[in-house]
């Protein structure tokens, strides 16, 4: 009963990476993609949960599907509008580094299933016992690799003030255009006014006669 019960959750949580995966690369949606992805790293949790793996697991909880997540939601709410619109123009390098990419992890993929299928891969490899513990893990970040650590949430920090400078400068080139052709329909993050009733500088006249 206990490896139907497994093999069950196995397979709920394969189907759910495979199809939140999916989801991610066609939705045209980015906030969309994001849930999607969020749903990506819980089932690899639970992937993850059934190997044993629980420090892994419930790093795929709170640093990707928590922190990092809410980094990508912040900027695609900063960047608004314009993440939703699809690029105008795509290199023919850039397709086929992609095809190239992912024909390359297919063949991976494949010949690791081939190897473990074969037998060749059965062998136990000879770890310590303390091998991968949070302990261990905990001791290695704040030694070994202190400053990769640190420069990881610095890289972090500098990709959130990005979008936000990212985001004002889309707002900007927004505004700027709709006077430059008299006026048009307002979105709804140039709607704002300020607490005493003011319009920002650089917003239409319409818009401050509203």
């Amino acid at each position: 009963m206990g490896d139907v019960l497994v093999w069950t959750v196995w397979g709920a949580a394969a189907f759910a990476c495979l199809g939140s995966g999916i989801a991610v690369v066609t939705f045209r949606n980015p906030f969309f993609s994001a849930l999607a992805l969020i749903g990506n790293l819980g089932a690899l949790a639970v992937l993850f949960l059934l190997l044993s793996a629980e420090f892994v697991a419930a790093a795929q909880v709170l640093i990707y599907a928590g922190a990092v997540m809410v980094m990508f939601l912040f900027v695609i709410a900063y960047l608004g509008g314009s993440a939703t619109e699809p690029p105008t123009r795509v290199s023919s390098w850039q397709g086929f580094a992609a095809a190239a990419a992912g024909t390359a992890l297919l063949v991976e993929i494949l010949l690791a299933i081939g190897l473990k299928g074969g037998g060749r891969l059965a062998d136990e490899a000879d770890v310590a016992q303390s091998f991968g513990s949070p302990a261990g893990i905990g001791r290695l970040f704040l030694t070994d690799h202190l400053l990769a650590f640190e420069i990881t949430s610095i890289v972090l920090l500098v990709a959130a003030i990005g979008g936000v400078i990212l985001g004002s400068h889309s707002r900007a080139e927004r505004r700027a255009s709709r006077t430059a052709t008299g006026g048009g329909p307002q979105t709804p993050d140039d709607s704002w006014s300020g607490p005493s009733g003011t319009v920002p500088a650089g917003l239409p006249e319409e818009a401050s006669a509203q």
